[in-house]
């Protein structure tokens, strides 16, 4: 391996268990959203968040264990939780109905690429007219990103383009909502919304399964995510 992408792997390693031993230390009393900043006297409210249905898939105790034992193989973090969270990150689904994704996320199976468990899954569905659906509790892993999972909120957007998701004005509204609030309640700079495809340069990525490194998928390029976090930088927290 080259100097180059051992010190990113280092550095992403450090940063990951860094950020994970100082989560690790909330207190077990805790809502277990951690990153959570509450209002102090002379801090502003945030936002309020948008109309989210909630509509979960099934993440039991099976499907934890699961998660955990891929976290601990490709992240070296012995834990189902989020660590965080620092990133979001934006998807479409390559589908046309938020049904559609719901039930692939929902059957616990080997994925279609990796075909190892648990299935892949995402916080977040958007659906064309705008409804925003929370299907996993945030401070749970989705597997959504190769190298980012630990660390990232993911929003599904249903559609087949970059460009169909930002040309409907309900869901492209409703997917900068939900991300401004995100954003807004862990306290993360507009840089670290990112699209799926700007995941390898992400100081956070990490993965310790040599053949599963450089995995990306094409949504939400650079080009665009540039747009979308111009958008959000326009949107205050308070």
């Amino acid at each position: 391996m080259r100097r180059a992408a051992i010190c990113t792997l280092v550095v992403g390693a450090a940063l990951a268990l860094a950020a994970f031993a100082a989560e690790s230390s909330v207190g077990a009393g805790s809502s277990g959203q951690s990153g959570t900043t509450g209002t102090t006297a002379g801090t502003p409210a945030l936002a309020p968040a948008p109309k989210i249905v909630k509509d979960p898939i099934p993440f039991g105790a099976d499907r934890k264990e699961q998660m955990r034992r891929y976290s601990e193989i490709h992240y070296g973090i012995d834990s189902y939780h989020i660590v965080g969270p620092h990133l979001v990150i934006w998807h479409y689904t390559a589908s046309a109905t938020f049904s559609s994704v719901w039930n692939t996320f929902a059957q616990d199976v080997p994925d279609v690429q990796y075909h190892v468990l648990p299935q892949v899954c995402a916080h977040f569905v958007i659906d064309t007219n705008g409804t925003i659906y929370q299907l996993v509790p945030l401070n749970i892993m989705c597997r959504q990103v190769v190298g980012l999972d630990y660390t990232a909120i993911g929003i599904e957007n249903v559609g087949f383009s970059d460009q169909q998701v930002m040309g409907d004005r309900a869901q492209y509204h409703a997917a900068l909502e939900l991300t401004r609030w995100l954003r807004c309640k862990y306290g993360l700079p507009v840089k670290d919304v990112i699209g799926h495809n700007e995941s390898l340069s992400s100081p956070y990525y990490i993965e310790h399964v040599a053949s599963w490194r450089g995995q990306t998928h094409q949504d939400f390029d650079h080009h665009d995510m540039q747009i979308v976090r111009a958008a959000v930088a326009r949107l205050p927290c308070s």
